[in-house]
């Protein structure tokens, strides 16, 4: 994990990796969003020791990104849904498995594929203008300081 000073960084990216920078922490993102919802099935899945497990499960919870609702009482048992928060990480994760995919695809071809349910159709991680709706090529994107931004990081060097 980083370290939570970011000695006089004010960053967004810094942040989300303070919740989401572990490897395991995107891979139960992951899992989640494929449906799984109990311990033992993400333990399954991954591979992951039971107390990295546990933490990792608490600190998304902590930071509202799956919720944990009771759903056997003897022995008490859990299982982790996510929020609106976390599912509002299916576009970077699917950019992110999307750009695995174009570089890092193995012989046997794409492990997934991103359909929409309705029409089946394939789905793409794009970065689109909300005021004019075109579709933004890395070329044409800016990263002008915002109002959080206290000072020009580069300029303070």
């Amino acid at each position: 994990m980083l370290n939570r000073t970011y000695d006089g960084q004010v960053c967004s990216i810094a942040r989300t990796l303070e919740v989401l920078g572990e490897r395991w922490t995107l891979l139960i993102v992951r899992d989640a969003m494929l449906g799984l919802r109990r311990f033992d099935e993400f333990q399954h899945s991954l591979g992951i020791a039971r107390n990295v497990l546990t933490n990792r499960l608490k600190l998304l919870v902590e930071a509202g990104v799956l919720e944990r609702s009771e759903y056997q009482q003897r022995p008490p048992r859990f299982e982790y849904r996510l929020t609106a928060v976390g599912l509002e990480l299916c576009t970077p994760v699917v950019g992110l498995m999307h750009w695995g995919d174009r570089h890092l695809a193995g012989p046997d071809g794409l492990p997934r594929l991103t359909r929409h349910r309705a029409c089946g159709g394939q789905l793409h991680a794009e970065l689109v203008c909300e005021q004019c709706g075109a579709t933004v090529a890395d070329t044409d994107l800016e990263l002008p300081p915002g109002p959080g931004l206290r000072a020009d990081p580069i300029a303070a060097r």
